[in-house]
């Protein structure tokens, strides 16, 4: 019973999340858009290190 009521507060938030994000949101940029590219990309190599030194320990 737990199971589904987390389970509908998780659906009932991500359906909050794309009603306002289609709502309120704004496009962005394409300069933006690299910027959080790089970023992304910097930020997934240090998660996969962390979890290769982790598993290592």
């Amino acid at each position: 019973m737990a199971l589904l009521i987390i389970l509908a507060v998780l659906f009932g938030g991500v359906g909050l999340m794309v009603v306002f994000g289609e709502r309120y949101a704004k496009p962005m940029n394409s300069e933006q858009q690299a910027k959080f590219s790089k970023i992304a990309i910097i930020l997934v190599f240090v998660l996969l290190v962390s979890a290769i030194v982790k598993n290592l320990m």
